[in-house]
């Protein structure tokens, strides 16, 4: 499965992408914010990444942008169960932040959920993240607990957290949560 939205290309990851993974997120600012992903993040863990099966109910990609040079990662984004609940994750590589890169792949990863017949989809930040937090309200989620906490596998340690929540409709439903009014995008085969 593939999703092209207006900036980005979301596709799974490969075998030989595990070197630009790895460069892309062996940073500390991003593993920290990060529940399953170790510090130090290590060759091998991009390598396990890159080879992890896609779950048809619960996939994830990579975030990448195409340009006249080939194209760059910018981050992941995925579907994943926790507690029972599908779960929203995502990261973006330090040199892509600010340029509402988390927020398109979110949008398009919330288009997905739809096709793929979720109804309600849950995200988690740790409270020393805000910006994650903001992303999830733009996306249309909403606040319901803020007083969690969740492991960090880059910390080591259960931290404090927020939880957010969003019911997702038919696509072809006419109202819609999200401030600017829509999910934008086309899938790709």
């Amino acid at each position: 499965m593939f999703y092209r939205s207006e900036r980005l290309f979301l596709r799974p990851a490969w075998p030989e992408d595990w070197n630009a993974i790895h460069a892309a997120i062996d940073d500390e600012g991003i593993v920290r914010n990060l529940a399953r992903a170790p510090w130090p993040y290590t060759e091998n863990d991009a390598r396990m990444f890159a080879s992890q099966p896609q779950d048809e109910r619960l996939p994830h990609f990579l975030i990448t942008r195409p340009g006249p040079e080939g194209s760059a990662l910018i981050g992941s984004i995925g579907l994943s169960e926790i507690e029972g609940e599908a779960n929203i994750g995502y990261w973006i590589a330090r040199a892509h932040w600010g340029r509402g890169y988390a927020t398109e792949a979110g949008r398009a990863m919330l288009s997905l959920a739809r096709g793929l017949g979720h109804k309600r989809l849950v995200g988690r930040h740790f409270l020393d993240n805000p910006a994650s937090g903001l992303v999830l309200r733009r996306l249309g989620f909403r606040p319901v607990d803020e007083r969690g906490a969740i492991f960090s596998a880059g910390r080591g340690q259960t931290c404090p957290s927020a939880r957010f929540e969003i019911e997702l409709r038919a696509e072809h439903d006419d109202q819609d949560d999200s401030p600017d009014g829509g999910m934008e995008g086309r899938r790709a085969a």
